[in-house]
């Protein structure tokens, strides 16, 4: 507020001394002094020109300082404390300092609340909460998925930079054809493998195979009605650092699916 009222003054100043300046003189003796000595003019402009210079770098000054801040701006440094201080703000914070953290961490929560769903849909009211199944998605989320995430679409944007729709097209074709497959026989893996401390839902290295051979392929032709619409969307609109989040986002239906697949009966390995 003040650093704006000295600039206004300031260009009130200049305002009316260009208009004197301009007027000509009514007084003969005055006119008749200033023509006399053109000099006086002179260094009265120059004296002027110190003055508003002297005054320019007050205003700056006040400007920059805490003080003018405060007078000129109340509200944008609210504005700035909200937007610093909101959700986004914070996420987008996260993934700058901290990426691959934060994106296992997401993977970790979309797993888990993805797997609760699943149990809540399929399995009848009768058979009680698995707790240990959740906690296996939920490591597979933290450990592998989302490290993997980070790395994937780091890779895309190095390989691929561009976002045109040839390009776009290119990252899904590869993505359907190397990531995709990759991901779905880890996930069947490792679930499986965990599952060697239960008796009942154990499995060992050959019926791991024949669950590969039975699940995997339904799986991936299932994936491929899914998953190219939202790559597109993913890779066409999302900055790389928010694609493993929207990604992730877009894998809640998918995971459902996923740990519904994960939790079927064992296939028999002699098949």
């Amino acid at each position: 507020m003040s650093a704006g009222f000295l600039r206004n003054g300031s260009k009130s100043y200049l305002s009316i001394q260009s208009l004197l300046q301009k007027q000509p003189a009514t007084d003969p003796i005055g006119a008749a002094i200033i023509r006399g000595r053109p000099h006086h003019r002179q260094q009265q402009s120059r004296v002027y020109a110190r003055f508003t210079q002297s005054i320019y770098r007050r205003t700056r000054d006040l400007d920059s300082s805490p003080l003018g801040i405060v007078l000129s701006s109340p509200f944008s440094s609210t504005t700035a404390s909200s937007q610093k201080n909101g959700l986004v703000g914070w996420y987008l914070g996260m993934v700058k300092s901290r990426p691959i953290l934060t994106k296992s961490i997401t993977g970790a929560l979309i797993y888990t609340a993805a797997d609760l769903s699943s149990q809540i849909i399929v399995q009848p009211s009768s058979e009680s909460y698995d707790a240990v199944r959740t906690l296996r998605m939920a490591g597979y989320g933290m450990l592998i998925l989302g490290p993997s995430l980070h790395f994937w679409f780091n890779f895309m944007s190095k390989v691929l930079p561009k976002r045109d729709i040839m390009t776009t097209l290119k990252k899904i074709v590869m993505g359907q054809l190397l990531f995709g497959p990759a991901m779905t026989v880890i996930f069947f893996s490792v679930n499986a493998a965990l599952q060697v401390f239960d008796v009942d839902r154990g499995e060992n290295a050959a019926e791991i195979t024949a669950r590969l051979k039975r699940d995997l392929l339904p799986t991936m032709i299932n994936g491929v009605l899914y998953w190219p619409i939202c790559d597109f969307v993913t890779f066409k609109f999302i900055p790389v650092q928010l694609q493993p989040l929207v990604s992730n986002s877009f894998s809640y239906l998918w995971t459902v699916y996923m740990t519904y697949m994960a939790s079927l009966e064992k296939a028999s390995s002699n098949q």
